[in-house]
């Protein structure tokens, strides 16, 4: 799939074999739809579902319903879930119901999810099975008339060295294949008895402003490097942020599903900063 296309679909052919349930593969699902041209796009991340998430997730499954009203594209910045990883043919129990639901959207609108420091590890999951284009680091994508640029933000601008040095570690590919190579209830087990350990420390409000402000002075740089952006959407610092850099072109986080149900919508070279319900 091309980058500045994730919108484009194709039709998977129809599964007609005679062969008995058992040696059917996989379904082909990379998408549902013809080929759809986004024009309004929303905006999800930072959810962090998963873990002890009940009213939350419950309210995130609400919005799904209503994404195709509110747009017609739906892009997940990263850290939807408070963890994932994809075993081959597993994945984890806890995300099962909005997975779900998100396999049922994707046959009315396209969708892109950019993977997060907690959930990067989808393998092919998302897009083999689901349809939905998945991203572990950066993403390119269009809105109308408009190209732009999709990062969750971990690794980026961290203010505090455990930061950079996790970051490092769960992306290096030794890591990755280490952990693959546990049983999935053994590797789930261990997330949940280290993730006080290894997971997002409290970080002080003088530090999440000042993680702000990086990723903001990230997003500008980049922006004036490459002309032929104009928009630049991330996560990651769950503080929400929309700001015009140099005429019409965007940079624009936003902020945590979490905090207050927060999304956003990108009309072109228009954006808006929104909470669920509205």
């Amino acid at each position: 799939m091309e980058d500045g296309y994730w919108c484009t679909g194709k039709v998977p052919p129809p599964q007609t074999s005679g062969k008995h349930f058992e040696d059917l593969p996989s379904p082909p699902a990379r998408a549902y739809l013809r080929p759809v041209h986004c024009q309004q796009l929303v905006v999800v991340g930072d959810a962090h579902l998963g873990r002890k998430s009940g009213k939350t997730e419950e309210a995130f499954l609400a919005f799904l319903e209503q994404v195709p009203a509110l747009g017609d594209g739906l892009l997940i910045t990263g850290d939807l879930f408070e963890f994932w990883f994809t075993w081959g043919r597993t994945t984890p129990r806890r995300g099962a119901r909005v997975a779900g639901a998100l396999a049922g959207l994707r046959r009315r609108v396209p969708i892109m999810f950019a993977g997060g420091n907690h959930d990067r590890w989808g393998g092919t999951y998302w897009e083999h099975d689901l349809g939905i284009e998945f991203v572990p680091g950066e993403g390119r994508l269009s809105v109308g008339k408009s190209a732009g640029l999709v990062h969750h933000g971990d690794g980026l601008t961290e203010t505090h060295w455990s930061g950079r040095v996790l970051n490092r570690i769960t992306r290096h590919p030794v890591t990755i294949a280490a952990f693959g190579a546990l049983h999935p209830n053994v590797g789930l087990w261990l997330v949940d008895r280290l993730s006080g350990v290894l997971g997002d420390r409290v970080r002080t409000e003088a530090e999440l402003s000042e993680a702000a402000a990086r990723q903001h002075a990230w997003a500008r740089s980049r922006l004036q490097a490459d002309p032929a952006l104009d928009f630049i959407v991330m996560g990651h610092t769950h503080r929400a942020a929309l700001s015009r850099e140099g005429g019409e072109r965007l940079y624009l986080n936003s902020g945590a599903w979490f905090d207050g149900y927060r999304y956003a919508l990108i009309r072109g070279t228009e954006a808006s900063l929104e909470q669920f319900p509205a």
